[in-house]
């Protein structure tokens, strides 16, 4: 059963949820339009903006904690939020909405605190009073009903355990807490600020930098990366009893039965409740900051695919990143900036780390290569592409990762061959580059249902389409060829073995696959080329970016992927637009490279007789093939 006020009121609302912000927008636009008195509409409008701004400041603290290429080397927790916690604390902005309704209320019932014209923008004699307030109401009161929560199992077990099932600390979980808890520190955060207006020393200025700065506090403390230098600690000794940091609030988190204060650890020190530990940890982990950290066994080097696209990185919206990406109407107004961030990453930023997660004791990383998709096609573009890559695999090597694999266009043959270039140029690589394009052939004939005989098949002289067409007139399966070169398609006819060579059919038109209801897609098709299949057609697919679902009476396969073991942890971003713990076919072929611990390259050609050999292991390993048909 649960307990009295540990749910939220409109915790079945959804995203309907922010509707309840619009009485407050109402009154603004009424007031405005019909009062001669613009006190009530302004002191709405301010709440709507002290909430917007809180929000933002959630969203820049995660965005930083985020921002892995600055913070990893100062992260407390070495561990990754993942999907499970991200989902916990999906609604943290709740607590928003409630502050946002109780300013409401206390404006409509005292009305000499709406007289706006009564209410300086700044006064000195105010803040004074709210550091006073602050200091011997909030933070004791905080003090004493936190460590209450956790000494009294019931309180702890029906209300703050779910701030705390959260098991890394982030700047979401500030927020994340029961109805009833949010209810004491809306008291906590407001008896300050009411008490200076009723003392009559409020402000405007008061108001904002107080509610904006609570929360900003908050943040910090839970954001996971110490930001604060062990020198400012040794410089003013004094500081280590006025702010905490969070190196400071994460041992709270971790061992909970210490560090209980709202920002102030003297009153810790007080209550007899300091660990021990909370500033040699802090120091230890800000010398730390420039040795080097643990070596990832395996790098996926990924990239951007368009401007939009960029915007689904964990570090601009996390929650976003959580679910496979899809356009987003909201995101359009942001489109120049990110455009402008483009650029400047194409003049000046390197290979930097993006996401993480272990999987069995392996720390697996993305790296993202700073160029988009279009860039890959410009003549131009090319040499700076190849060698950001080059500096990539060889940082990889210079710090001992085991596997790096190329993702889509990284691997491009008219780049660098599939990696070849990079192999070839330095013979001595202990590193191991995987293009990962044996799994992904193994994932598209793995599809293909044991009885289809004939399949029609483009881009087929490419090195995925030289595999699978190898691959299945080894099956007996008849396949129609697309390419107008007599000369590719006779060179990898004659690697087929004399008995199966038959099976591999040169066609130069799109209507010579009229009847043939299984297409191997490799290459962009248009809706006139799309209509020559006939009705009940599945389109197996490997071009990127995928092809537009134009027909209603046929299927389409979405590119190749595979699902990650079941025991991966730390992963809490979703790759381009696929599900959750689902990656691109080549990301997982390099993650089997590494599990299975071969010491081979994968540059190249396919080697069409290891395509089974890489798809048993992968199974073996707890891969899964995530393949689907859809309308």
């Amino acid at each position: 059963m649960v307990a009295s006020l540990s749910a939220w009121p409109w915790g079945n609302f959804g995203n309907l949820k922010y509707l309840l912000y619009a009485p407050l927008a109402a009154q603004v636009v009424y007031s405005l339009a019909y009062e001669e008195d613009y006190s009530r509409a302004l002191w709405c409008l301010h709440i709507l903006i002290i909430c917007g701004i809180k929000g933002v400041v959630h969203v820049l603290w995660s965005s930083f904690n985020n921002l892995l290429f600055l913070t990893r080397t100062l992260r407390i927790n070495p561990k990754g939020v993942d999907f499970k916690q991200i989902d916990h604390e999906w609604h943290w902005d709740n607590y928003i909405l409630l502050q946002a309704i109780i300013a409401s209320i206390i404006c409509y019932m005292s009305p000499p605190l709406m007289m706006m014209n009564s209410i300086p923008l700044w006064n000195t004699k105010g803040l004074v009073a709210l550091i006073v307030l602050h200091v011997t109401f909030a933070e004791p009161l905080y003090y004493f009903l936190h460590r209450s929560f956790h000494r009294h199992n019931y309180f702890f077990t029906h209300y703050h355990s779910f701030h705390h099932s959260s098991p890394v600390p982030h700047p979401m979980t500030a927020g994340n807490a029961t109805f009833l808890e949010n209810l004491i520190l809306c008291v906590i955060a407001g008896v300050p600020l009411i008490g200076s207006c009723l003392l009559g020393v409020g402000s405007i200025s008061l108001i904002y930098g107080y509610a904006i700065m609570f929360d900003f506090m908050r943040c910090l403390g839970h954001c996971n990366v110490e930001i604060f230098s062990h020198k400012l600690f040794e410089t003013l000794p004094i500081l280590r009893y006025l702010i905490y940091t969070p190196t400071y609030h994460s041992l709270h988190h971790e061992e909970m039965g210490t560090n209980f204060c709202l920002f102030m650890p003297l009153f810790d020190v007080l209550g007899n409740t300091l660990n021990p530990n909370s500033w040699e940890l802090q120091k230890k982990i800000r010398l730390a900051a420039g040795e080097r950290k643990r070596v990832p066994e395996f790098v996926f080097l990924a990239h951007g695919v368009d401007v939009m696209s960029a915007m689904h990185a964990p570090f601009v919206f996390r929650s976003f990143a959580s679910m496979p990406y899809t356009t987003r109407l909201f995101l359009l107004p942001m489109w120049p900036f990110t455009f402008m961030v483009m650029l400047a990453m194409w003049v000046w930023s390197k290979t930097f780390l993006f996401s993480f997660y272990t999987l069995r004791n392996n720390l697996c990383q993305t790296w993202g290569v700073p160029r988009f998709g279009f860039q890959y096609f410009l003549p131009f573009a090319t040499q700076g592409i190849n060698n950001q890559i080059e500096n990539a695999i060889l940082r990889a090597d210079k710090i001992g990762v085991k596997v790096i694999s190329l993702a889509a266009l990284n691997k491009n043959e008219a780049l660098n061959g599939g990696g070849t270039l990079f192999v070839n140029k330095h013979p001595d690589l202990r590193v191991r580059v995987v293009h990962g394009n044996t799994l992904t052939a193994a994932v598209i004939l793995y599809e293909i249902p044991k009885d289809v005989k004939e399949v029609f098949l483009t881009g087929a002289t490419s090195k995925l389409g030289r595999a699978i067409a190898l691959y299945l007139c080894r099956r007996g399966v008849r396949v129609l060829m697309l390419t107008l070169s007599i000369e590719r398609f006779q060179k990898i006819q004659k690697e087929a073995p004399p008995e199966f060579q038959n099976y591999l059919v040169q066609v130069t038109k799109y209507n010579a696959a009229q009847h043939c209801k299984t297409w191997i897609v490799g290459k962009w098709l248009t809706p006139r080329e799309q209509s020559w299949a006939p009705a009940g057609t599945h389109f197996h697919q490997f071009v990127v970016p995928p092809i537009l679902k134009f027909r209603r009476n046929c299927t389409y396969g979405d590119l190749a992927a595979m699902r990650l073991p079941k025991d991966v942890q730390g992963l809490g971003t979703c790759e381009y637009t696929m599900e959750r713990g689902v990656v691109h076919a080549c990301h997982a072929g390099g993650v089997v490279h590494m599990l299975e611990g071969w010491e081979h390259h994968e540059v190249g050609a396919i080697d069409v007789e290891r395509i089974d050999l890489v798809w048993k292991a992968a199974m073996r390993h707890g891969l899964s093939s995530v393949s689907s048909l859809t309308n």
